[in-house]
């Protein structure tokens, strides 16, 4: 019989809302696997998550009521599409892309004020996101104000918790990757050589890819990216603005970013959660569960462990990466991972070599996210670029 029973928490409370991260730690100690009705099983320990990602046959990453590719596949299904997706990832496909990112990283920062104040999430974040999406998946520049807005009503309908709001924003979205797929059907042998165009033309199982499947793939790999690239660079500058000492040190060695991104981002998560599902009767962190009964991963807090982490808000750039679950771990690890990596470097680059200083702002501090978002909803700072003064935005 499973240990269901009252709930342990409310996931909804004021006080959890308003900073997952301190309430999250605090259920961490008090209640690792935790029952609510509305996350149903949370799992807050490093070692409970890390088991569940390591073992899908236990628990099913098929938790999704809607075709999910691959995220919310099991094996075998699940490992013919990761091995036709990985290679949009590779070292091959970063490596030409590389030039554009950079490109882009620098067009987004050189919009920084000379002196002045900056709304990092949507002057920043969100500008980067939605040009550099778009860029890597080869759809035109007339869709960055268009998907701008979609991002903000969904955010909106998402915390409002309007189902029916979702569901239409859902719609809408893949009907804007069916338009751009019947373009390029159109143009035939004109159609551009993009990513978009070789999904299209994939093949899984010696057939080609259905209409269903292929809006799939382009909407978890750019619904997802808007959401954690933004939130991330938001993260990211916020942090070094209030650690001074570790933002001269990065400004003086970027060979150390790629260890400072993911530490930070281990410390505050980007992404918040994920979902899993089990299919049979076990026993995790003490509590009794049934067969089909679904848990929330809170990454926000397996990756705050004090039992692997010691102070978990201690940066300490020589961690071993295999602890951090920033990307996921096992067969579901995140395969767009080298390229979050490549964009999120090519901007703090950018953005550290534009300016002298970040600072907070005093009096307006950052307002955090509200779940399932991770980060913060505002980060107001202001920075000092190498701009002349006086020079226009």
């Amino acid at each position: 019989m499973s240990d269901r029973q009252a709930q342990d928490w409310d996931p909804r409370a004021e006080s959890v809302l308003n900073d997952q991260i301190v309430a999250y730690d605090e259920m961490r100690r008090r209640c690792p696997v935790a029952f609510s009705d509305y996350l149903q099983w949370s799992l807050f320990r490093h070692a409970d998550v890390r088991r569940v990602l390591e073992d899908h046959e236990t628990f099913s990453n098929a938790a999704s009521r809607h075709l999910s590719v691959p995220n919310a596949m099991d094996p075998p299904e699940h490992t013919r599409f990761r091995r036709l997706i990985e290679p949009y990832f590779g070292p091959d496909a970063m490596a030409d892309f590389a030039p554009q990112c950079q490109a882009i990283a620098q067009r987004v920062v050189d919009r920084l004020p000379a002196d002045g104040e900056v709304e990092a999430i949507t002057e920043m974040g969100q500008g980067f996101a939605l040009e550099i999406q778009c860029a890597f998946m080869g759809w035109p520049t007339s869709l960055h104000e268009p998907l701008r807005a979609w991002v903000k009503r969904q955010q909106a309908a998402t915390l409002a918790g309007d189902r029916e709001a979702l569901g239409e924003l859902a719609l809408e979205f893949d009907g804007v990757i069916r338009e751009l797929l019947e373009s390029r059907r159109e143009a035939g042998d004109g159609a551009p050589d993009d990513v978009t165009t070789r999904i299209m033309n994939e093949t899984v199982a010696g057939r080609a890819l259905s209409d269903e499947e292929i809006v799939s793939i382009l909407r978890n790999w750019t619904v997802g990216e808007l959401g954690t690239i933004s939130a991330s660079i938001g993260i990211l500058m916020r942090y070094l603005a209030a650690n001074p000492e570790l933002q001269a040190r990065l400004r003086a060695d970027h060979d150390l970013l790629p260890a400072a991104i993911d530490e930070i981002l281990r410390l505050d998560a980007p992404l918040m959660s994920n979902r899993r599902i089990t299919t049979c009767p076990v026993e995790i962190g003490g509590r009794r569960l049934e067969a089909g009964e679904r848990l929330t991963l809170l990454w926000g807090s397996a990756n705050r462990d004090e039992a692997v982490f010691g102070n978990p808000d201690e940066v300490r750039l020589d961690r071993d990466p295999g602890d951090n679950l920033l990307y996921g771990a096992g067969i579901h690890i995140c395969p767009g991972a080298p390229l979050a990596r490549m964009e999120l470097r090519d901007f703090m680059v950018a953005l550290l070599d534009a300016t002298v200083d970040i600072a907070l702002l005093p009096g307006h501090p950052a307002v955090r996210a509200r779940y399932p978002a991770g980060g913060y909803a505002e980060v107001p700072l202001r920075v000092y670029t190498r701009k002349p003064a006086g020079r226009a935005r």
